[in-house]
């Protein structure tokens, strides 16, 4: 996949798979805008990539910053084609019934709203160049419940929906909107996950985890056109045939 001249701007792209989807992104070509709480991890990712990556600081939970990172990304390369909304977080791990309603809420801000912000900054100048690609990482916690997991699924199931609906609104218009269900990822969220020991999840061995960088480049196939029969939809990388178009089997 050839992204030359192209422009990538990715949430959570200090580590874990936003980071393995900036490397890959930028060594196919694209310029990559790198969004992140961490300022200073997403510096030095970029000085790392060189310049055809710019970082740019933002809480997603908030639409301002969100719609002035995509002013910066545009002020920086001129353009946006693929948003890849990425950022997201599990905890709180708790009981419906026990949980803390102040940080059940804080995730969804991050997990369903940061996913609505990056979409609505996005959609506009997008549709105004004639189209673009949103990519959302999903789960499989999006289809059924898990024991401590409320917020989390919760969270997931919406941002499924956001894609649908972005997908009946601007397929028209050029817009390609697909989420990515990747499964257990070798991540930080995962060894959180472990220490919390709650749900059969967090019983999986490190080595059960497949690595971001699987991850990045199933997002890579999906800016091409073999992924366009899954508009709208779900891609799962839990599925063989999938890991082999992608070259990860």
């Amino acid at each position: 996949m050839d992204l030359t001249g192209k422009t990538a701007l990715i949430t959570g792209a200090s580590r874990g798979i936003g980071a393995a989807a900036a490397r890959t992104f930028a060594a196919a070509g694209a310029k990559v805008a790198l969004v992140a709480r961490s300022g200073d991890a997403v510096a030095e990712l970029a000085g790392e990539i060189g310049a055809n990556a710019v970082a740019i600081p933002c809480e997603i939970s908030r639409y301002w910053e969100v719609e002035q990172a995509v002013q910066n990304c545009l002020t920086a390369f001129g353009g946006l084609d693929i948003l890849i909304n990425n950022a997201g977080v599990i905890e709180p791990i708790a009981p419906l019934g026990a949980s803390d309603p102040e940080a059940w809420g804080a995730l969804i801000d991050i997990n369903i709203k940061g996913v609505y912000h990056g979409m609505r900054a996005a959609l506009p100048v997008m549709t105004q160049a004639g189209g673009g690609t949103i990519l959302t990482i999903g789960s499989g916690a999006a289809h059924r419940p898990l024991e401590g997991w409320s917020a989390y699924c919760t969270s997931k199931a919406g941002a499924l929906m956001l894609t649908r609906a972005a997908d009946e609104e601007y397929r028209a218009k050029g817009i390609r909107a697909i989420s990515l269900s990747p499964g257990t990822v070798a991540t930080q969220m995962q060894r959180t996950i472990k220490a919390s020991g709650v749900n059969q999840v967090s019983q999986l061995d490190w080595e059960d985890h497949i690595p971001p960088d699987w991850v990045a480049k199933t997002l890579l196939w999906m800016c091409g056109e073999e992924a366009d029969g899954f508009l709208g939809g779900e891609v799962s990388l839990r599925e063989e045939e999938i890991r082999k178009k992608v070259g990860v089997a």
